[in-house]
């Protein structure tokens, strides 16, 4: 089963549930639907037990609001009978929190009181689902700041975690605890396993996920199963993907689109004169990079304006086709790819006001000649925005473009809000990144469709973990349930990529 709060993405996970009731072989309605050729069918009413069965499966529901006896606990303890142990729970509790956004947004808050924010401790009714679950395994997963959050200024939250999955506490179940950074494997040069909070940290882009993404992910294993598999074991399972990979991997070869506009009439002539003006206006800005660096760029900002106006075809705000870079590598491609696929669902651009086109272009265009994403200090005078603390350093990363030559920044939910901390870095385009984009940098498969609107679909993609990363620590665990005891220190987890789970 599945449990979700939010309703938009819990449409998305029922479908998703009741796409694998085919075992891989999606309906053929379901491709007509994503490809435009037809609108959603009527799934219940053409396939009642598939569905029956997501509906079961894919739960809307928020924990600790409504009461577990109602419906939680008892399917919980179906789960547990059904399986005869063999079950995993994965999960992690709601981040705000933890987060070091939230915190700050906290601190503000007129007679905040962190101890009396039960949302520290939802990590409880994790607690609660894993002693009435007695999972052979569990993963729980949060965000970086979880580590050195605290409610009273001293205690660590962590801390406290670590000790209750642990089962530190009165009728807890033992679990071993498993840290999946290859670097914890150092540990055993030191005589110990026992990881450290530090230890928990993965980061996605060592795991051919085109972004960097840190987040605390602990592994438990029940003590009954973990007690014959010794440290080495354990160690030597921790390895890494071994893939790097980058923005322009993934992005490059996409469909090309134009933003359009919020706050005048849109429409494609319209687009092409503001960014036909602004292209020329920023070519023709003086920076504060070397004289050197100053050349390079008016030189890089003219050739892109002069191809610009040489465009005969301007693309559209939807683009038709699929398309991926070409030196992507062939696991990633595999993994992302759907030769069904016509066109790219959730590929539609968002609009911009007409000012920060040319934001946009001059931060692409420093990003290829300098080799990073501007800051606030290198905008020039005349592209600064008429904010009040423009200049205060608390907007140093107000427009940032994504580069091509590396993995991204965190894709978070923020990108639902406005898509400056998430500029495309081909600068031709002057735009912000699609959900389908953002879900690329997420390694979610182009056949993976989000519901609600624009901005849902935007925050179910940034708050997600990256499947890819999701389906590396499935083989690893995997690997760590079903090893040969005696031979397990030479078994290691190979990642099989499919797009249908």
């Amino acid at each position: 089963m599945s449990i979700e709060k939010d309703a938009s993405a819990h449409e998305t996970l029922r479908l998703r549930s009741f796409l694998r009731q085919f075992d891989g072989d999606i309906p053929v309605g379901y491709y007509d639907y994503i490809n435009g050729k037809a609108p959603e069918p009527d799934w219940a009413t053409l396939y009642p037990d598939e569905w029956e069965a997501a509906e079961e499966e894919a739960w809307q529901l928020e924990l600790g609001k409504e009461e577990p006896a109602l419906r939680l606990d008892a399917r919980l303890d179906a789960i547990r009978v059904e399986s005869g142990g063999d079950v995993i729970l994965i999960g992690g509790p709601p981040c705000q929190a933890y987060s070091l956004a939230g915190r700050s947004r906290n601190l503000g808050k007129e007679g905040y009181v962190a101890l009396e924010d039960n949302r520290h401790f939802l990590y409880q009714e994790y607690i609660r689902i894993l002693d009435r679950l007695n999972p052979a395994a569990f993963v729980m997963e949060n965000v970086k700041g979880m580590l050195s959050s605290s409610v009273d200024g001293e205690s660590r939250i962590f801390d406290q975690v670590l000790r209750d999955l642990r089962g530190d506490r009165e009728g807890g179940r033992r679990y071993r605890l498993i840290a999946l950074d290859p670097r914890s494997r150092q540990q055993l040069d030191l005589g110990r396993f026992e990881p450290r909070a530090s230890d928990f940290i993965v980061r996605a882009e060592d795991f051919g996920v085109p972004q960097a993404r840190h987040r605390v992910i602990v592994v438990g294993l029940r003590a009954d199963l973990a007690e014959d598999l010794p440290d080495r074991a354990l160690a030597d399972l921790m390895i890494r993907h071994n893939l790097r990979t980058t923005v322009g991997q993934v992005l490059a070869g996409m469909p090309h689109l134009r933003s359009g506009l919020s706050q005048e009439a849109d429409s494609a002539d319209a687009w092409r004169g503001i960014v036909q003006t602004a292209m020329a206006f920023v070519a023709d800005l003086e920076t504060d990079l070397d004289d050197e660096r100053q050349a390079a760029f008016t030189a890089r900002a003219s050739e892109y304006h002069r191809r610009f106006v040489a465009l005969n075809d301007l693309p559209g705000r939807e683009g038709f086709g699929v398309g991926i870079a070409d030196d992507c590598p062939d696991d990633l491609r595999s993994w992302l790819t759907d030769e069904q696929l016509e066109t790219l669902p959730n590929h539609a651009t968002r609009s911009h006001m007409g000012s920060d086109l040319a934001r946009y272009f001059f931060a692409a265009v420093f990003a290829e000649v300098v080799g990073r994403s501007p800051k606030a200090a290198d905008f020039p005078e005349e592209l600064a925005p008429a904010h009040e603390n423009w200049n205060s350093g608390k907007f140093a990363d107000r427009f940032r473009v994504q580069l091509a030559s590396g993995p991204s920044t965190t894709v978070t939910s923020h990108i639902s809000k406005d898509g400056h901390y998430f500029i495309h870095p081909d600068p031709l385009q002057c735009r912000s990144l699609t959900v389908r984009e953002a879900a690329r940098l997420q390694t979610f498969p182009d056949n993976y469709l989000f519901k609600g609107n624009r901005t849902q679909q935007y925050t179910q993609v940034g708050n997600a973990v990256p499947p890819l990363l999701a389906r590396w620590i499935g083989e690893a665990l995997y690997a760590i349930l079903t090893a040969d005891r005696d031979e397990a220190a030479d078994t290691h987890p190979q990642a099989v990529l499919s797009r249908t789970g």
